[in-house]
């Protein structure tokens, strides 16, 4: 009998240490011990209803655009640096002008299409829900004026849709040519 509690004891202060070296790892890793123990992202799957987002936002979303010298209607340049694309699973009620997408029958991941971009750039691939993605600066943008953003479900089905997020570009820095 003594055996026995000893043996309870044990595995009672095994997982106590499990959970305590949790906790030590997470705060060395500057999280905090919940974080620490959080599973992984949801990964993008079949029968899923998303919306896209640009820089955080669903609606009137913004890409700050790298042009330099004197710009014209047709102008184009580079997004700067720290811009994300990401997709969100819908779990309840959207924005109104949100224009939400289905993975459909086979999806695992959602490919993103910047509609106005004029340069051929490594495809930015999504794989999990909440994880955000920096939109690729070699792509040429437009300098101002509006576009929109795609966000394809892949592999595509019969059932797939979708989702879009209108953009507004913008130049930092550099004053339209007159």
């Amino acid at each position: 009998m003594r055996k026995r509690q000893a043996g309870a004891r044990g595995s009672r202060l095994g997982t106590c240490g499990t959970v305590a070296a949790v906790a030590v790892l997470g705060g060395a890793l500057g999280m905090s011990s919940a974080a620490a123990a959080e599973v992984s992202p949801l990964p993008v799957g079949a029968h899923q209803t998303f919306v896209g987002q640009v820089n955080g936002v669903t609606i009137n979303a913004v890409i700050k655009v790298g042009c330099f010298g004197p710009v014209s209607w047709d102008s184009t340049g580079h997004p700067l640096a720290g811009q994300t694309v990401s997709v969100q699973l819908v779990q309840g009620n959207t924005p109104a002008q949100a224009r939400v997408g289905y993975t459909g029958e086979s999806a695992d991941r959602v490919l993103v299409a910047f509609g106005n971009a004029t340069s051929v750039s490594a495809q930015t691939v999504i794989k999990a829900y909440g994880l955000a993605v920096p939109i690729p600066a070699d792509l040429n943008l437009p300098c101002s004026g509006t576009g929109t953003v795609g966000f394809v479900p892949a592999p595509t089905s019969a059932t797939a849709q979708p989702a879009t997020v209108d953009v507004t570009f913008v130049s930092v820095g550099v004053t339209p040519a007159g």
